[in-house]
């Protein structure tokens, strides 16, 4: 079978002629590529004579994809796979598989620093010095004691509810479905009403589906304390984008971060978060450490090698 790669996934060209040696000794082939790019010609190009592509979090229209007649089987780089037209897959019979589990670290390890960079105005405060400012009346806010809300407790939702444990916050969470080893770390489960109610952080780790879809709308942005923090590492769509930036505006939030918004990086420059006040935005990176990459090409390329053998 004839294996694409269309894009370097933070590899080395010697990790990929490793992995071509491995796969031409099992009669396949692999082509990979050091650049990428996300426009659906190239990509049409890419894998139009591919039995297996192996892709990230490029969006895969049906477009592209019905140029690909040969395609059985697509390894996804990533957690999420609301990039890719499952519909059209299913219809074809293209078996689709993400890489869960690569990124559980890096991405609670970036809520929890976001959560205290708002608390500490680690960013604010880098800005002002950098024009002659000073702490001036600043005073920030501690972790240990406030109460954060984790709406959805998946892997990465329960790291990170250990993470804020582990710095003495209390913690809550919502979720569709509760789990024993969330409860047995001493964490609430209550619906998300009462979560918005209570929570000083409200820190988010769902999905992106039609029930996730603006989970965090006008509504739910003021049934929230104006002292509370809103922290996003899931997925954009998951807020309503223009009620969160009006929130900070207003007041009646205290202060975002997000790392995720309705399509990848870079935004345009007059995105209403960029502009919004006590909103801290970073480039979708919250999954891209060293370290997840390594465990995600480990997780990817034996995802093929198991449907190889299969």
């Amino acid at each position: 079978m004839k294996i694409v790669c269309v894009e370097p996934l933070g590899i080395s060209g010697e990790r990929f002629r490793s992995l071509q040696a491995h796969y031409k000794a099992m009669g396949h082939s692999l082509d990979y590529y050091m650049d990428r790019r996300e426009d659906e010609d190239s990509l049409a190009d890419r894998m139009r004579e591919a039995d297996i592509a192996v892709i990230s979090n490029i969006r895969l229209t049906r477009t592209v994809l019905s140029q690909c007649t040969r395609l059985r089987y697509i390894s996804v780089a990533f957690t999420g796979l609301d990039h890719i037209n499952l519909d059209y897959c299913a219809e074809r019979g293209i078996e689709v598989q993400n890489a869960a589990g690569y990124s559980t670290t890096a991405v609670s390890e970036l809520a929890l620093a976001l959560m205290l960079d708002l608390l500490r105005g680690v960013t604010m405060t880098d800005g002002g010095i950098r024009h002659g400012g000073s702490r001036g009346t600043m005073l920030g806010g501690e972790l240990r004691g406030r109460t954060v809300g984790i709406v959805g407790t998946g892997a990465i939702g329960t790291a990170t509810a250990r993470l804020a444990l582990a710095f003495g916050a209390k913690v809550v969470a919502y979720s569709r479905t509760e789990r024993d080893e969330v409860r047995s770390m001493g964490v609430e489960y209550m619906p998300l009403a009462q979560l918005l109610r209570q929570a000083d952080i409200v820190s988010l780790h769902v999905p992106l589906c039609e029930a996730t879809r603006g989970l965090i709308g006008k509504e739910e942005l003021l049934a929230m304390k104006p002292t509370a923090l809103l922290v996003n590492t899931a997925r954009g769509p998951v807020c309503d984008i223009e009620a969160v930036a009006a929130a900070l505006r207003d007041g009646t939030l205290a202060g975002a971060a997000f790392d995720v918004f309705e399509h990848e990086p870079p935004l345009d420059a007059n995105h209403p978060l960029l502009s919004a006040p006590r909103c801290i935005c970073t480039p979708h990176i919250a999954f891209a450490t060293e370290e997840s990459f390594e465990a995600r090409a480990a997780i990817v390329f034996g995802h093929v090698d198991d449907y190889l053998l299969n």
